[in-house]
């Protein structure tokens, strides 16, 4: 094996007398490599058998594998599909420009360009089949062709490409329906969060399956490379757009649903572009957010000064970071707010919303039969702590050795000798929300009103509305400990700033039942979002006949769609809710606001009325 940073000095006189050669120029069109991507869905590493699991049937992976790098330490940005893919297409971690949260389709700022636009300008011809899924607009610049048909064969002859081919086979939906089994599923693996039943075994074994599949299929494509003699012409990406798709990996930070698999060929001709030589198991960090710049880099194109990823192939390839960065906020109709941190081997994850459980009732994922499993085995009391801990309050920190503990059970973030670890990654975490200034610490239905038909970029680059450094001080001040001051408590209840209200509103949550009375005012707070969170406060701590009109109120047919998600959320954690809402409840079902599929009101209404 050899380690990227030795191939990179045994690269680096190529890609200086690469660039001699053309006199700083971009590369010529006829020059340029074709680039080809092959994106399998809600797909862990692990499932693909060049990372070691002998159950797993990927031979097309394994061949560019053994032809090309394999990345053992690729992260996506998010670990569902929108954000992440958001992330992607413009080269910024979501948050950054809004995007966070799923399927909130929010305005762009008018400057940015999805990056294959740069590739269109430099001659490129570009095509997506089929699913773009960006959170946003399909910007008119991107693509030649973006569909079913879309294909490298419709370019002008000789012109070089760039082709994304999207692969559903392994997505959560295949795990749906129960389908004949190759994998044996007395034969598998059940990770020690998940009860070792039949219908969690017959899940995994299911989803091996599933991932052969896509690897067929992505077997064909490359057969039509080869077909068309474009082969020696083309440098291939193979990779996930996130982890999956089992209970407690796609939608959560840990390693299985933030670690996809990613292997790049590059033909002989291109090998100077190439950070490695042949069969290079490559160990830097990469994040899927260096996409955009690496592509860039590959075809001899400048990336523009926003993105925040790197190349990490290329002419223009940078160093590896220490670390890289996951997020995670609304998933489908439930709220959250957790941010994390890797070196590839500690993974620290920070839990902004410590109130809330890990398993959350979500409409999608429990369409699966081992979630279903899982929760049925929660409400008979038959699980172990570990298994049961998922379903209670989330700590606000969470670290975890990946090495020794590949499936993240084991919290050390309590543990006095890895102090130092948790206070390292802790500053690195804040560092990269500064960095990017990340627009999650506002309330979706008030980053929404405030951002009005324009950008959230805009507003979280706003300091007046949206100091986030002082935000951020506030909320460790409030949530890192054991409990916070009432002083601290009073000052953030009564903040200029509606952000800093709202942080202070969920501390209460854990603040001693004297400081209840500081919470009244904010059941007429302007803002909506700091009202409800103050209504829900106050109905957890007992006065819930102050809570309801409150509640009442954000149902409303006429309010923010975002605003009565944000509502029935809070509901859904209270007891003894007034039969009264029950209509409340019945109109959110009838909201037609959003297409099938995609209406997390309904979804959340839906739910309520089950209880």
């Amino acid at each position: 094996m050899i380690h990227c940073g030795v191939a990179t000095r045994m690269h680096g006189i190529r890609s200086i007398l690469l660039l001699l050669a053309l006199l700083g120029s971009a590369l010529a069109a006829a020059e340029r490599p074709n680039i080809l991507w092959l994106v399998t869905e809600d797909n862990t590493y692990t499932y693909n058998s060049a990372y070691g699991d002998p159950l797993a049937r990927t031979p097309y992976f394994d061949r560019l594998a053994a032809d090309g790098i394999l990345y053992e330490r690729c992260y996506s940005t998010s670990a569902v599909c929108a954000p992440t893919r958001a992330s992607i297409i413009t080269g910024m971690y979501a948050p950054s420009l809004g995007t966070h949260h799923m399927r909130s389709n929010v305005p762009l700022p008018s400057w940015l360009r999805y990056f294959p636009a740069y590739l269109r300008d430099a001659g490129y011809f570009t095509t997506n089949r089929a699913k773009t899924d960006y959170n946003a607009a399909v910007l008119p610049d991107t693509w030649d062709e973006n569909g079913a048909e879309a294909h490298w064969r419709h370019r002008t002859p000789g012109q070089p490409f760039f082709t994304v081919f999207n692969f559903m086979a392994s997505h959560e939906s295949s795990l749906h329906k129960r389908l004949p089994l190759t994998t044996d599923p007395r034969k598998v693996n059940v990770p020690p969060y998940l009860p070792d039943t039949p219908e969690v075994r017959a899940d995994i074994a299911q989803y091996y399956d599933r991932v052969s599949e896509a690897d067929r299929q992505i077997g064909e494509v490359l057969a039509e490379l080869e077909a068309d003699g474009l082969a020696d012409d083309t440098i291939v990406f193979y990779y996930s757009d996130h982890g999956g798709v089992l209970p407690r990996s796609k939608r959560y930070l840990y390693e299985n649903g933030t670690h996809p698999p990613l292997v790049v060929r590059f033909p002989k001709k291109f090998q100077n572009l190439a950070p490695a030589v042949p069969g290079t198991r490559c160990t830097e960090l990469v994040n899927l957010v260096d996409f955009a710049p690496t592509v860039l880099s590959l075809a001899g194109i400048k990336a523009p000064d926003y993105f925040q990823g790197r190349a990490f192939a290329g002419t223009a390839r940078a160093p590896a970071p220490r670390f890289t960065y996951n997020f995670r906020d609304r998933m489908d109709e439930r709220y959250d707010v957790s941010r994390a941190v890797t070196d590839g081997r500690w993974r620290y994850i920070r839990n902004y919303r410590p109130d809330l459980p890990n398993l959350q009732h979500l409409d999608y994922l429990w369409k699966m039969a081992s979630m279903r499993e899982w929760d049925r085995r929660h409400r008979e009391g038959t699980l172990d702590a570990v298994q049961e801990s998922y379903f209670r309050p989330k700590p606000v920190e969470q670290l975890f050795d990946c090495d020794a503990d590949p499936d993240n059970v084991k919290n050390l973030a309590e543990d006095p000798a890895f102090r130092e670890v948790l206070e390292r990654f802790r500053v690195a975490n804040r560092a990269h929300l500064l960095r990017i200034r990340d627009t999650g610490f506002m309330p979706e239905p008030f980053l929404r009103d405030l951002s009005g038909q324009g950008s959230p970029f805009d507003i979280g680059h706003d300091d007046k509305l949206y100091p986030i450094a002082r935000i951020l001080d506030v909320i460790d001040r409030l949530q890192l400990p054991a409990s916070p001051l009432e002083a601290d408590l009073e000052a953030a209840l009564d903040d200029l700033v509606p952000a800093i209200r709202f942080w202070g509103v969920m501390a209460a949550l854990r603040a001693p039942a004297s400081a209840a009375t500081l919470l009244a005012p904010r059941l007429q707070d302007p803002i909506g979002s700091v009202r409800i969170a103050a209504a829900f406060v106050t109905a957890r701590n007992g006065d819930a006949k102050e809570a309801w009109p409150v509640f009442e109120a954000a149902l409303g047919a006429s309010q923010r769609d975002e605003l009565r998600l944000e509502a029935l959320n809070y509901l859904t954690n209270l007891p003894n809710r007034p039969a009264s809402f029950r209509p409340l409840y019945e109109a959110a079902l009838q909201s037609d606001a959003a297409p099938r599929g995609q209406n997390y009101v309904a979804a959340a209404a839906e739910y309520l009325l089950k209880l």
